[in-house]
């Protein structure tokens, strides 16, 4: 095991455990006062003024230190990556002795022109290390990285090409081709569908590995692929999800953050009406089990787990202890078990399918299956099965 895996495992097994010990609920308010300083990357001694004054509530060996989020349109109730993220930055604050408000805090964006004033209300207020969360503040990251040098930013889900930038990835597509797997193993219509956010190369990336990983089990099985248009869609994801159970669909795996959560309403308004009907949800980024139940049955399949929260925890404790991966690419994936399948569901995710994804999770470690990552490298794919 590298450094890196037992790091990852380390601050999964801390996560876990501060979940246990701790009922931390989301944050309804962004906080908006922060007492904390300014780093400087340039000089082992941090400067700590700033317009707020110095820090308090935090741990005296980490009191110069702080950290924030911007997040996407979602929220950080999106019961999906938003969410996530912001349980990665809640356990941090609490292992190392912070207070939300004291030490780290989050931002909510409504729209894309909220992203740069709020990451420049960040840098004002003098956190240290400030976290994009999504794709789409890319260019506003970039932008307001370039204006402060002396700040650490990172975004997740995009490279930004910044000294002071950290940009953290994920090998998506690995999970999505297993839950795929385990998807052409449970239907019993050989018609699966799949329901993206905004249609472009991140979500493509799940797209093209479900399709993969399903093909892979049966080629000669139908996906359906339709995209939102955005990722706070749910009445738009619900009529999606509507329209494709109705066609003879009984699995559809949404990547589209809160417009998910009209998928598994219409499938626990099917489940509800006809208890006997087999419709499932595959979730994505977290274990999304407790979307999915209805009454006595639970229509959540599987999840694509997406350790975002690992990942945001792993980078601020790197910065936090003078190593802030500033320029570099960390991208996350099934052999650091920070994509992974959620098998929380026994009933419905057997032991047989277990076994399955398994078996192609070792074939993608080991290198044997290069899983493709758009739709130019699946039609290679499957022309090739």
């Amino acid at each position: 095991m590298n450094l890196k895996q037992s790091r990852i495992l380390l601050l999964a097994l801390l996560l876990a455990l501060g979940m246990v010990l701790a009922a931390c609920g989301s944050s309804d308010d962004a906080s908006t006062d922060s007492d904390s300083g300014s780093d400087n990357e340039d000089t082992e001694e941090t400067d700590t003024s700033s317009d707020d004054g110095s820090s308090e509530g935090t741990s005296s060996s980490n009191s110069d230190f702080s950290v924030a989020m911007v997040t996407d349109v979602g929220g950080v109730d999106d019961k999906s990556f938003n969410q996530s993220a912001w349980e990665g930055l809640k356990q941090f604050g609490d292992d190392n002795g912070y207070e939300e408000g004291k030490g780290y805090t989050y931002l909510q964006s409504n729209e894309a022109t909220d992203y740069a004033p709020n990451l420049n209300r960040l840098v004002q207020q003098g956190y240290n290390l400030i976290y994009g969360i999504g794709y789409k503040l890319h260019d506003d990251i970039e932008n307001v990285a370039k204006q402060n040098p002396d700040t650490h930013f990172s975004i997740v889900d995009d490279v930004v090409e910044q000294p002071n930038v950290a940009s953290i990835t994920f090998k998506e597509h690995q999970g999505s081709f297993l839950v795929g797997v385990a998807a052409a193993k449970k239907t019993q219509t050989d018609k699966i569908g799949f329901v993206g956010g905004v249609d472009g190369f991140l979500i493509n990336k799940f797209e093209a590995g479900f399709v993969a990983g399903a093909k892979s089990v049966n080629p000669d099985i139908e996906v359906e692929v339709q995209y939102a248009g955005g990722f706070d869609q749910p009445a738009k994801g619900k009529s999606i999800a509507s329209n494709m159970y109705n066609s003879g669909i009984d699995i559809i795996y949404h990547a589209s953050g809160g417009t998910g959560v009209g998928v598994f309403n219409q499938a626990k308004d099917i489940k509800q009406s006809n208890p006997d009907e087999n419709v499932w949800v595959i979730g994505v980024d977290r274990d999304q089990y407790e979307e999915g139940q209805v009454g006595d049955s639970n229509v959540t399949f599987t999840s694509m787990i997406k350790r975002v929260d690992i990942a945001v925890a792993d980078v601020a404790e790197q910065a936090m202890n003078g190593e802030f991966p500033g320029g570099e690419q960390i991208a996350y994936g099934l052999s650091d078990d920070a994509v992974s399948v959620a098998e929380t569901n026994e009933e419905a995710y057997t032991d047989e399918i277990k076994e399955a994804v398994k078996e192609w999770k070792d074939k993608i470690t080991s290198g044997e299956v290069e899983v493709p990552q758009d739709r130019d490298e699946l039609e290679t794919y499957v022309n090739n099965l």
